[in-house]
């Protein structure tokens, strides 16, 4: 595979996490066909843990070990690059003989030591603001990932901000604010609808407002987009009210292709 490098538009998508290899391989055939369609670079994004979930009875993940194969057998048959959250200093190491993007959670986004092992890898890293932080606050995280190695490796990803009350509210002023630390920015376009812990003991999330996010986004100027993406989202065992159906993801890219060829 050629060096991973971000200088076009591109897509990162996926399941939210790796529920099976079937599940994982059928999501990423798709995605690589539309890349291919649009010349389009695409990341596979899945989680092998999601440590922050509601409710301790709510579904994880498969676990590190099982996970990153996982990931690894996307990346060999469809020759996607892979991205996957980590949510421990110890897990990088692993995570980073996978992964080609190692995420940093948004409720993680100023952990240190996380910061740190991410940057030592080697490999890009994606930060998603915390929806508790003003845009200008990623300043630190950025100063923070560079003074340990990462220079000319980091993304930094729009997920909204938390005013409490079950909501998140983007704040499109927040794109040209993060492009600014000279990093290539994205939109999350999923995360962004969700309502957390809207259903009590798990998150909600209103997938009628992905694609307007996602035009308004790609206007605002935008690098690439992250969208979840689920053949079944009812059936998704995590963060389903807010993921794309997959058979619904090719028309939101064109339209944002087409609002980013008109905004360029």
């Amino acid at each position: 595979m050629p060096r991973l490098t971000f200088d076009r538009f591109f897509l990162i998508a996926g399941p939210c996490v790796a529920e099976s290899r079937a599940l994982c391989l059928r999501v990423a055939r798709a995605l690589a066909r539309l890349g291919r369609a649009h010349r389009l670079p695409v990341v596979f994004k899945a989680s092998y843990d999601k440590a922050n979930r509601s409710s301790h009875r709510s579904f994880r993940g498969t676990g590190l070990s099982t996970g990153l194969a996982i990931l690894r057998a996307v990346k060999e048959e469809t020759d996607l690059p892979i991205l996957t959250d980590i949510h421990l200093p110890e897990e990088a190491v692993a995570a980073a003989e996978v992964a080609d993007v190692l995420q940093i959670p948004a409720f993680l986004c100023r952990q240190t030591d996380l910061l740190t092992a991410a940057a030592k890898t080697g490999r890009w890293i994606n930060v998603k603001k915390g929806p508790f932080l003003a845009p200008e606050d990623m300043g630190n995280v950025v100063a923070k990932l560079r003074a340990a190695g990462a220079r000319g490796r980091i993304l930094l990803t729009e997920r909204g901000a938390s005013f409490g009350y079950h909501n998140l509210v983007v704040d499109f002023r927040a794109i040209p604010i993060l492009r600014g630390f000279g990093c290539p920015v994205i939109f999350d376009a999923t995360h962004s609808v969700q309502r957390p812990g809207g259903l009590g003991d798990r998150s909600g999330g209103d997938v009628r407002f992905v694609p307007p996010l996602a035009r308004a986004a790609v206007a605002a100027g935008c690098d690439g987009l992250f969208v979840e993406t689920h053949p079944q989202p009812g059936r998704a065992l995590s963060d389903g009210p807010n993921m794309v159906p997959l058979r619904d993801l090719p028309r939101l890219i064109e339209t944002a292709l087409r609002v980013r060829a008109a905004v360029v």
